[in-house]
């Protein structure tokens, strides 16, 4: 098919995805099973439930159902800022002179600035489904929190946020975005709880970590009847949402007779990155197709490219359910100068398992870098990129540059998962060169590697 490729190419309405896809299905490896920590043995649906709407929990352990329907609710909601345009980035290609096409999923184009909203509203909606009174979250760079506070706002649910104190310090525009739309958002660790409390006693002065605020989030969560948690990033549940990002990408791509090369995506928890790439490793998985699937993660962060496949408390307080994973040791603080979100010290279970397979390769860069390459794409393209996108924006530079020198035509396609708008303190230490690189020495690591609990099953 030989059409000419519009600098956006849009879905209609009718052509957005139905249905969420579960690429568990198509893993002849599944991911193990997440674990109870009281009895250390896979959790089921009926354990899960006290912490998670049902209805979730059943999706957080199905493994064998490829679709699920998306609620009419949830599709109507979407229709407010979805089908998200597919982006022909010609004027990054001419700045670069590569040979390569490159194409970017924007995710931007709503209200919190990102991803997040897609799995935010779903969360949303089986809560109120279930009547319960709230729910608690945690957050990291705030995204999360204000996608959570928009869709609690939009079913009239309580929504309670405890943020990465780091992030509340330095990003208070998007705190205000979250008390605006109804959160009440709290600096962690806190000393509103029993977990946080001890935190702040083991490490005083802290500035936080998700895993921290994960484990007051839980805690809040338990104390309080008609709450339950929700979670923006790791889980299965939430990666089965964010594959409306993949789904769509293929349809645009499809459309145009478009064949990906190389699909790049930023890691933190994994859950955007495995949204956007699923649709196109259920493809491998099926002997269907090949892509080279990138995923960047930040150096002082790095749980694919330095962590230890193992089992792991998912939080810092050891409270959450343990999962296999990709982890740094669930007592992992990224350094403080670590200006984006990707801060999680693990990697969802099922792109742990995908990387584990060979499905997809990772690489880690500095912020230093990443920062540059937002400079450039913003310069460029027209659009401030939010720190964790661009990281994904680093190495797709980096791709097409490499196409540059050896002249091959290669389609590169990569996550633009949100903008940068409220990330400008981190955008001001950059430009006023304040802005440090931290890589974790291997002694910090096998130290939190120490930590990490005995399993055998």
């Amino acid at each position: 098919m030989n059409r000419e490729i519009p600098y956006k190419i849009y879905l209609e309405e009718n052509e957005m995805p139905k249905q969420w896809y579960n690429v568990r299905a198509d893993m002849k490896n599944k991911p193990a099973p997440i674990l109870n920590p009281a009895t250390m043995k896979p959790i089921t649906v009926e354990e899960l439930s006290p912490i998670f709407c049902t209805e979730l929990a059943k999706q957080e352990l199905d493994d064998t159902t490829p679709y699920f329907d998306i609620p009419q609710e949830i599709l109507d909601f979407y229709r407010m800022y979805r089908p998200a345009p597919l982006v022909r980035a010609y004027c990054l290609e001419k700045k670069l002179g590569t040979p390569a096409h490159i194409y970017y999923k924007f995710e931007g184009n709503n209200t919190s600035g990102s991803h997040k909203l897609n799995s935010a509203i779903a969360q949303a909606y089986y809560a109120k489904k279930q009547g319960l009174k709230g729910v608690t979250t945690e957050t990291g760079a705030g995204q999360w929190g204000t996608a959570l506070s928009m869709a609690c706002s939009y079913f009239d649910l309580d929504c309670q946020v405890y943020m990465v104190k780091v992030s509340y310090e330095q990003k208070p525009f998007r705190r205000e975005v979250m008390r605006t739309y109804g959160a009440n958002v709290t600096p962690s660790p806190s000393m509103l709880t029993e977990v946080g409390r001890k935190i702040n006693a083991e490490f005083p002065g802290t500035t936080g970590s998700l895993g921290c605020a994960i484990s007051e989030a839980v805690e809040a969560a338990t104390a309080q009847e008609g709450y339950r948690y929700v979670l923006g990033s790791v889980l299965s549940q939430v990666l089965i949402h964010q594959t409306v990002i993949g789904l769509e990408t293929k349809i645009a791509l499809d459309k145009y007779g478009i064949k990906a090369d190389t699909i790049i995506g930023c890691a933190g928890g994994g859950y955007n990155l495995g949204g956007l790439i699923s649709p196109f490793a259920g493809e491998v998985l099926r002997g269907e197709a090949n892509y080279d699937i990138i995923a960047v993660e930040p150096a002082s962060c790095p749980s694919l490219t330095r962590g230890r496949y193992a089992y792991d408390f998912c939080d810092t307080g050891k409270i959450c359910p343990l999962a296999k994973m990709y982890t740094l040791g669930s007592g992992f603080i990224p350094s403080a100068n670590h200006a984006g979100g990707l801060r999680y010290h693990g990697m969802s279970s099922i792109v742990s398992q995908l990387y584990d397979d060979g499905i997809l390769t990772a690489r880690s860069v500095e912020q230093t870098e990443v920062f540059k390459a937002a400079q450039t794409f913003a310069r460029i393209e027209g659009i401030l990129p939010a720190p964790e996108s661009s990281h994904a924006i680093k190495v797709a530079i980096d791709e097409a540059l490499k196409c540059k020198e050896t002249g091959e035509e290669k389609n590169i396609v990569f996550g633009l998962t949100g903008t940068g708008y409220f990330d400008m303190v981190a955008y001001q230490k950059f430009n006023d060169g304040d802005m440090k690189d931290y890589i974790p020495t291997d002694e910090e690591l096998e130290k939190s590697f120490a930590t990490l609990p005995k399993i055998s099953l």
